[in-house]
Parts: C-alpha cells; structure tokens; sequence
C-alpha cells in the first residue's frame, strides 16, 4: 500500500495477542530456536531438501549463484539509480494510449475520460511478465494502477468545492479509467530498447468500471444483488489495485487493498463494513457519489458508490455494492476480451499480494495474503483440489482458477512464542478463542467471507506490523512475508523495554516453513529495517550505509533464488539519506557451519544490496523479470519531477518541472548478461 493513501485508523478492535509481544519472547529464544525449532533446522528435517553451500552445484543448483554487483550509495534526486554496468529505460508510463480508441498522452493533462479508458492508468504498482510463444523478448505485461493524483491528472487539480462535492463528469470517469489494470504488449529491438505495441489486440484496460465475474461462495449470493445485477453474479470494477501475483496455469491475480474509502454508508452500517471500515461521514476519498443523480450519469456510475440503504430492498438501493469488492480478481492475459473473475473463496480484506506455495503434484496449492493494516492478520487459503501438473499447459486458463482457487480452506495466522505457529481455519465449525465455533457468529460460509478480518478476530489470529508481500524461495519453499512498520501500537498495553521494535517505524521480514500439517508452521525474523546509526536495541541486524531501509513492502524472488526487497519508507532516518530503493539478497546463502539458514546479522549483512534507488517521491514497487533474466521490469508509483527523458536514470534539470507520470522502468545491463549476478 502507498504511504500517500494509508488509512492509519485501528478497525481491529480485538484483544488478541498483539505481534510485538510475541516477538520480544521470540527474541529471547532466537539462539535456542536456530539449533533447534529454527528455520535453518527445517532443512536437516528434509522437507526441502535443501543442501548446504559445501554441495556442488549438481547436487544444489543455487551452489554457483552469488550476487555481481556492489551494493550502490543512496540518491535524492529526480531519477533512478542502478549499478555500474546497467541501465534503466522508462517504459509505459501513465496516460500513454494503447489502443486504437485512445490519443496522444497531453502534457497539460487534458486528455479525457475516453482517452484514459484507452490508455495506461494512474501510480503503477505490482506487474508481471506473461511470455508470448516462450519468448524472452516479447511478451505481455500485466500492471496494477492503485490510486489517482488528481493534481497530476487534472489540468488544473480537481474540480471538487470545500465540502468535496464534484461537478465534472468527465473528471470523475477520467479518475474512474485510471484506476484498475493494463493489459500490454511489450517487444524487445533491436538496440535493447523495450517498447509498447501499439494497439496489439490483447492491449486492453480493466478499470473501476469494468464489469467482473463473482465465483467461489458469494458467487450468486443475494448478498451481493445489486440493480446492476440482481442475481449478485456479477461485480463492476476493480480498485485500488496494488499488490499483486500470478498462477501456475498463467493468469494474472490483482488484489483489491484500500478499496474501503471509495463507499460511503451514512445510515446505519452492517458488522462488515464497521470492522473493515467504510466511510460514514463526510464524502468519499475522491466524491465520486457526489454526482449521483447528475443528467448525465449512466446506469447509476456513481450513485452505486453510496452504500447507505435507502429502498426497501437490495433490488431498490446499492447497500450490496461494497460487498463486491475486497477480493482476488483473475485475468487470463492471453485471452482478449476475457472477462476478470472474482474469487470470493480466498476471503475479502484489504489484500496485498498473492502468492502461491511452493508445487507438489498430488497435493493442494496455497495461495499466501496479507491485510495491509496495522495489527491485521496473514492469510492462506489451501485448495481442495490437488495440483496435476498437466493443468499448467491448460488452454482454458480460467477454468483452472474455477478448480483450485473457488473451493478449499481458508486460514489466518497465529504466531506463537517458542517460534512455532498455527494457521487457524476460518469455517463455521473453526473453535474461537472462548470456546465457541464460527458458527456461534455467523449463518454462513459467506458472512465469514463477507466479514474476514471479523472471523479472524474471533478465532485469535496474531495482530501484525502491516502484512504486505509474500514470495516464496524456490529453492527451500520458505515463505517471506514484508511487516512494513506499526508505530500505533496500543500504549495501553504499555512499554517492554527488552523489546526493541515495539515502536517498529523501520518494519522487518518475517519468514516460515510450513508443517506437516496445514496447520502447523514454524517461523523466525529474516531480516530487521534499521537506520545505519541505529543503537543495538533498533539495529538488530547490523545494517550499514550500503543496506539500511525502512519500510519494506514490495517483494518478490527471482527463479534463482535471488530475493528482491522494495521499500515504501516513511522513517525520516532513511529517508534523509536516501529515496525508496530496492535491494537483493540470496537466503539460501546465508548458512551456518551446518548448513542451516542464517537470519541476516552484523556478521553477513554485507549479502544485502541496495541494488535500485528510485527518484525523489516516489515508492518503489513490483518486481517481474523475463525468463532468460536479462529484462526486470520495475514500477515507479507516485514520483514527484519525473521522468524528464525515456532514459530513467537522467535526473530532471534543475528549476524544470515536469507532470509526474508513474511508469515501468525496463532495466537491463550494457553487456546484454543475466541480471544481478
């Protein structure tokens, strides 16, 4: 989530065990939990099978691997920095059109809402690389656009009075159109330049209008009938689209996250939309609702953003129009004009990401999901049917989304002291904390859906510092989660001063390795943010000049092994020093004399590398790279004065203005070689 439209209000109202005290008695058992339940044990115990770096590179491939590049000094300017050897091309950048119904993007900002319905949208965020024929050079490239700015947008900023009531109608689709996700072909030249191609047939947006599909339990529920659709079959658009993943059989995933602000309920709210947090006063984060009834609205635009029940029935008002939203939504790339789904079944939050597990044939796929809030939970949801791996060459893509991701269990996290935890299922019949079931609460399967966080509460999952990205080592299957920071902690439950994250403004990366049940984990901290000059009770991983970060959010693995970690900071400390950045790093590096994972510390923190530094404003985010690992395309969400040139790294000239434009930075190195090593 973008610090710019972070929502720091507590909806989470429970009295669960919140993570900093667990982690303070994790702390103390760290060096127990490394001989013995640690992380680094789980390879001993051959679950993964994972190999010591004294193996050979046939008996462990990642053996040879080792990063190539030396980590690069913060910037504070108005450009991207990369390693000596590599450059960085800007590459679909907001407003650039994509087919033949759009026009040339206006540096003024007057293009209208139909040529943004037909362009790149606003603030890049998650990405991923869809390969056309196997090709490494031409490929499509699906992107998240989370939110608007609508100075940036607007020639002239919005046109919204003091109390937030609008009067453009053209503005208010414009703003609609850009959010969503874009579908686009890419193609690498001849002179190692990437470029758009112009109105390819699979080039195409989905946008907060689009209509989607509904699947999984709430598929044709009444709890989502809307005038639209009566039968609750079907959802219009998709919003606040910020993390992101991807599926074994290639389709794209796009997750809704700070979906909330955009509804508005001024009466009297449902259990849902109070512990999720939906507007109830005031207008909503751009007014969109405040042009309900205008003349020229169409098939109620913008009524449908006004949730307050005002018929006699859902037929009657769009008291159901939030409830289509907060959910994975699947996109077959490949398929033009396909319709995007959304699947219900993997619960409905403020979600960051989603990530699959590592594949076993014969056994169920997990799909790993953050609530991005603070003192909110971690999710899976496992499958109930098995993975066959001929699915992955499946011709009906969406049809693979219908058999793994519309039926299985969903589950939150519970993280215990002794570094063992357990996921927690979340079904009628999953025990609570007093003693009770789910079905004490709830009538359904789809008010447990409806009301996750809420069914979470009460079954006593960990409160978390902000779960953002997950990914997964390929190599190992542990699973990398991003705790972006939490200083709201409850000072009620006062001060530890043995802890030293509790007020936690630099985040940190937790990690686990699953059990031999669905339900068992066993987990440690990788990695701690920190300022270089950090004391020994903030520093905790003894990060230097050449690694320290604040705020990791964004994270991915190469298929490597390489991990890469973006950051969205907002600890003063290193922004003073540096702009948002992305860094690298190889876990399954980091051993002990025996072959167990290491957690980053003073002693290898030097394997962390600031690789990227993004320009002045911006946040880093989304990460993909090509199959041949010579192209990694990177987004830049919210930049302050850029891009001046198509040559990323070029700092705008000092005293020139330009319109921000968020964009895809393509970067390769000069020779041609693999990326990173």
């Amino acid at each position: 989530m973008s610090k710019e439209i972070f929502n720091p209000t507590r909806f989470n109202k429970s009295d669960n065990v919140e993570f900093d005290k667990v982690l303070a008695a994790h702390l103390s058992r760290r060096s127990i939990l490394k001989s013995g339940l640690g992380l680094g044990a789980m390879a001993t115990f051959g679950t993964f099978g994972l190999a010591g770096c004294g193996s050979s590179s046939s008996d462990n491939p990642i053996a040879d691997i080792k990063l190539g590049f030396e980590s690069i000094v913060g910037s504070k300017t108005d450009a991207v920095s990369v390693p000596q050897g590599y450059t960085a091309q800007v590459l679909a950048p907001w407003g650039q059109p994509i087919t033949a119904n759009g026009s040339q993007w206006q540096a003024d900002g007057s293009n209208n809402a139909v040529d943004q319905d037909n362009a790149m949208g606003m603030h890049h965020d998650g990405l991923h690389f869809f390969p056309l024929n196997d090709s490494e050079t031409d490929g499509l490239l699906c992107i998240n656009h989370e939110y608007i700015d609508q100075n940036a947008l607007h020639p002239n900023g919005s046109d919204k009075d003091e109390n937030g009531i609008r009067s453009s109608v053209d503005q208010v689709r414009k703003e609609i159109n850009a959010h969503g996700v874009a579908v686009v072909r890419v193609q690498l030249d001849d002179n190692g330049q990437w470029n758009v191609v112009d109105n390819d047939p699979l080039n195409r947006r989905y946008t907060g209008l689009t209509t989607m599909d509904i699947s999984g339990p709430l598929a044709n529920s009444a709890k989502l009938a809307t005038p639209f659709s009566p039968d609750g079959s079907q959802a219009r658009g998709t919003l606040n689209n910020c993390g992101n993943g991807y599926t074994p059989w290639g389709t794209y995933l796009t997750c809704e996250e700070n979906w909330p602000g955009y509804f508005i309920n001024t009466g009297e709210t449902t259990e849902e939309q109070e512990r999720i947090g939906i507007d109830t006063s005031g207008t909503t984060r751009y007014g969109w609702e405040t042009l309900a009834g205008n003349a020229e609205e169409q098939n109620d635009e913008f009524t449908r953003f006004n949730v307050t029940p005002t018929g006699n029935s859902a037929a009657e008002d769009y008291r159901n129009e939030a409830n289509g939203h907060g959910y994975i939504v699947e996109i077959d790339p490949y398929t033009a004009n396909s319709r995007a789904v959304k699947r219900t079944a993997l619960g409905r939050f403020r979600h960051e990401g989603c990530t699959f597990g590592k594949l076993e044939a014969g056994k169920p796929i997990t799909f790993y999901s953050g609530h991005d809030s603070r003192f909110e939970y971690m999710y899976k949801f496992v499958s109930k049917e098995v993975w066959n791996e001929a699915d992955a060459n499946a011709q009906d893509r969406m049809a693979m989304g219908d058999k793994y991701m519309d039926q299985g269990t969903l589950y939150v996290a519970k993280f215990d002291a002794d570094g063992v935890g357990s996921w927690l299922p979340l079904a009628l019949d999953a025990m609570t904390k007093d003693g009770g079931t789910l079905a004490d609460h709830f009538a359904s399967l789809e008010d447990i859906i409806l009301n996750t966080a809420g069914a979470a509460d009460l079954v006593g999952a960990t409160p978390m510092d902000r779960p953002e990205w997950c990914a997964v080592d390929p190599y190992t299957g542990t699973v990398y989660l991003t705790l972006t920071n939490n200083t709201k902690r409850d000072e009620a439950a006062g001060t530890n001063p043995a802890n030293p994250r509790l007020n936690n403004k630099f985040g940190h990366v937790i990690r686990w390795d699953e059990g031999e049940t669905a339900t068992e984990f066993t987990w440690d901290i990788f990695v701690f943010g920190s300022d270089a000059a950090g004391d020994a009770q903030t520093n905790l991983s003894g990060l230097n000049e050449f690694n320290q970060f604040a705020s990791p959010d964004g994270l991915a693995f190469d298929k490597r092994g390489i991990m890469w970690i973006q950051t969205d900071n907002g600890a003063e400390e290193v922004t003073n020093y540096t702009n948002d950045q992305m860094l690298a790093v190889i876990p399954v590096k980091l051993t002990d004399s025996d072959g167990n994972l290491e957690t980053i510390n003073s002693e290898n923190q030097g394997e962390l590398r600031r690789f990227f530094v993004g320009p002045n404003g911006c946040e880093v985010t989304g990460f993909t790279i090509t199959p041949d690992y010579k192209t990694m395309f990177v987004s830049i969400q919210h930049p302050g004065n850029w891009p001046y040139s198509n040559d990323a790294a070029e700092a705008t000239p000092a005293g020139m203005t330009v319109r921000p434009r968020a964009s895809v930075v393509a970067i390769r190195k000069t020779d041609g070689g693999e990326l990173g090593v």
